[in-house]
């Protein structure tokens, strides 16, 4: 038997929280494939390479749709060879999305390397993350999507700063070759190390408990899942309005730079206004995933789809910097809320 689980379970510690960590680690670790740690690198690639930016828009855009794909690609596999698999070649391919990004030049090796980094990285991390909580929780799944979500909330805190200061001393180039070491050094090792499939591979069962759920059993990695969710006319009613929030927080990250240029105020300060953001993220999304266990996700969404009207007309009066950070908070919380739900449904 697995004796790191074991250890812990003589310690009282149930794996799943590990496991919870290691999907943490995936979503922050996803940052270089995010709208918000891409909107800091625009300019300088703009710069550098003399593409416009309606052109990198495209690109951008033509590379989400791959990671749309890569969604249902990555879960078809964890199925099939589990999600300890799945994370390992996830970080190797995506540590070589950032190497490629860095060495991309012309307009089809640009969207190659971004059309990766969304794909491996906005697309696959984060669901690789959210199968594996799925198989260690039934009962406690809410909260342990929250706290595996701050994850996402540090990065954005983070990366955007960090990123400013490495493409001010090195460029934008080798701040991507930075980021795909680090993710070659942290994640690839804690993938093949630390991540277990199930509970029932180590003799354990979801959430700790003493034996396996009533009301749901988790998915057995290997096996056949058989499904036709796609013809539903159920899914469709609810894969369009939850696109929405996605939809409207992506593109106004993306443009971010840009749009805090216009109305006086520097990189600097776009890239601070997502610290605040990735705080009321946080907050919202932690406290969501406690309010989902109790609610249910639809007062929660309703709730985020209220939130994410005020942006786009707070947008157009941002003129200082208190201004921008309560803009970032208004994005922040409902963003935080909407990945909840999500993630949950």
């Amino acid at each position: 038997m697995d004796q790191l689980p074991v250890a812990l379970r003589a310690r009282g510690v149930f794996y799943g929280w590990v496991v919870v960590g290691i999907a943490m680690l995936a979503t922050f670790a996803s940052g270089p494939g995010q709208s918000y740690l891409f909107s800091v690198f625009i300019d300088p690639i703009i710069a550098d390479t003399g593409m416009t930016r309606t052109g990198i828009s495209s690109l951008y855009a033509a590379g989400t749709f791959v990671s749309a794909a890569m969604v249902f690609y990555i879960s078809r596999l964890a199925d099939r060879r589990g999600p300890r698999f799945t994370l390992t070649i996830i970080a190797l391919g995506f540590g070589l999305a950032c190497f490629g990004m860095a060495f991309a030049s012309g307009w089809l090796l640009t969207a190659l390397a971004l059309a990766s980094l969304r794909g491996l990285g906005q697309g696959a991390l984060p669901i690789n993350g959210t199968l594996l909580i799925a198989q260690w929780f039934v009962r406690r799944r809410g909260r342990a999507m929250a706290i595996a979500g701050l994850g996402g909330a540090l990065s954005t805190a983070t990366l955007p700063p960090v990123a400013r200061l490495l493409i001010d001393e090195v460029g934008w180039r080798s701040s991507y070759l930075v980021f795909g070491l680090a993710i070659w050094l942290v994640l690839v090792p804690v993938a093949v190390f630390l991540v277990r499939n199930r509970p029932e591979d180590v003799g354990l069962h979801p959430d700790g408990a003493n034996g396996p759920p009533a009301d749901e059993r988790p998915l057995t990695a290997g096996a056949p899942v058989e499904r036709r969710v796609l013809s539903t006319r159920m899914f469709w009613l609810l894969a369009i309005p939850m696109s929405m929030p996605g939809l409207v927080d992506t593109a106004l990250i993306f443009h971010q730079a840009s749009i805090f240029a216009e109305r006086g105020l520097g990189p600097t300060v776009a890239a601070a206004a997502f610290t605040p953001m990735a705080l009321a993220a946080a907050a919202s999304g932690f406290t969501g995933g406690f309010l989902v266990d109790r609610f249910g996700p639809r007062p929660l969404y309703i709730g985020a789809l209220l939130v994410l009207l005020i942006p786009p007309v707070l947008v157009q009066f941002i003129s200082t910097t208190p201004m921008a950070f309560v803009y970032g908070l208004t994005i922040g919380v409902g963003s935080g809320m909407s990945m909840m739900v999500s993630r949950i449904t």
